[in-house]
């Protein structure tokens, strides 16, 4: 399958603008401040690696009306005008006694009026990508304007994906499938589990992807202690079962999906277990339809695992992807999220074993009817490589 082209059309741009202006009106807002990666190239189509530096901080400005307004370093400009932003302003970071600050100051004042509310994003997942300090400088140099929650608004735009977008998450998810397809040319017993990471990446890269940000896993003979840990130079051994998370990146969008093989032979107990993890995402994945809700897709796969001793405590099941490796809600028994179409979550059940836990991973999107697996569907039976 071919991918889909890199970039959106302008009128992506707009649908968001406009839908975000209606909720800001809606809300009694008449801008949003925006300062994260994610929530810029949103509105922008900003993508670039440079938000790995921490030094320099970016905003964004959505008004009532009309276009948004970049404040940014001077060095992202060139980028910035290839985008459909047209209102770029810039100073020479970083500036020690005034780091966008009194440039940002006047920006919110030109297009606010004196007692204006203007919306930050402050739920699950936000962060204020400034120093502490410059926010509090900026409260003093806007007047009597308020900087507020945005009412959810840019999380509730960003968890419902346009067809363009699932395009790209599905097309990322199709380069992973591809790469843990070739498992087998990286993984056999003796080799270093960093080895078998480092190697996954470029296979990650050979099909596709543009980079790989997160890649955690794991292995051990009966399971394995975590599924967030670096890899360690430990051999592989027969009888070890391998697990492999990727989070790859294409056009800005994310994939996040495992795997779990057997090395050279699976135990009863393992392919057991890979199965028990089978039936319950098939559970969650019946479960999630419009108009259920995410508690209600955690209950459906929390049926299928054992309780009590054998049981296991990771916390959420599952939960939103897109520009982030992790957005929106949580598969969790609190989480009252009701499933719309156009989402995109994970699956992600996990289950105790002899030899710690083991976790299994699928993506899929919410339409009207029954969901669509975006990531290639594992089978039932543990797959033997080595």
């Amino acid at each position: 399958m071919s991918a889909p082209p890199r970039g959106f059309a302008q009128t992506e741009y707009s649908a968001r603008l406009g839908r975000a202006q209606s909720l800001m009106a809606g809300a009694g807002l008449e801008a949003l401040f925006l300062t994260t990666e994610a929530d810029l190239r949103y509105f922008t189509g900003y993508l670039t690696r440079f938000w790995e530096s921490p030094t320099r901080p970016w905003f964004l400005v959505v008004p009532a009306s009309g276009k948004p307004i970049a404040v940014i370093p001077s060095i992202g400009a060139a980028l910035m005008s290839q985008t459909w932003i047209d209102d770029i302003r810039t100073w020479a970071a970083p500036d020690l006694a005034d780091d966008g600050v009194s440039l940002l100051a006047e920006t919110l004042r030109e297009v606010t009026g004196p007692d204006a509310r203007i919306g930050l994003a402050s739920g699950l997942e936000s962060h204020l990508r400034m120093p502490l300090a410059d926010y509090a400088r900026l409260t003093g140099m806007i007047g009597a304007r308020s900087l507020v929650p945005d009412a959810g608004i840019v999380a509730g735009l960003r968890q419902i994906k346009s067809p363009a977008e699932i395009a790209k998450i599905g097309h990322t998810c199709q380069i992973a499938g591809r790469a843990f397809a070739r498992l087998d040319e990286i993984a056999a017993p003796g080799e270093p589990l960093s080895t078998v990471f480092r190697r996954f990446q470029m296979l990650c890269l050979q099909e596709g992807a543009d980079w790989v940000p997160y890649l955690a896993g794991s292995a051990g003979p009966g399971g394995y202690a975590d599924v967030i840990s670096p890899a360690s130079d430990a051999p592989l051994a027969e009888e070890d079962v391998l697990m492999l998370d990727t989070g790859l990146v294409w056009d800005g969008y994310f994939c996040d999906f495992d795997r779990n093989v057997a090395i050279t032979v699976a135990s009863a107990e393992n392919r057991a277990a890979h199965a028990r993890l089978i039936d319950a995402t098939r559970a969650g994945f019946e479960a999630a339809r419009p108009g259920a809700r995410a508690c209600d897709v955690f209950a459906a796969m929390r049926r299928v695992l054992p309780d009590g001793p054998k049981g296991t405590d990771a916390g959420r099941l599952g939960h939103g992807l897109g520009m982030q490796l992790t957005e929106g809600l949580s598969l969790i028994a609190a989480d009252q999220t009701e499933l719309r179409p156009g989402m995109v979550i994970t699956l992600e059940p996990g289950i105790a074993t002899p030899g710690g836990i083991m976790v299994h991973e699928e993506d899929i999107l919410i339409t009207a009817n029954a969901p669509q697996y975006l990531s290639p569907p594992a089978p039932r039976e543990i797959r033997v490589i080595g």
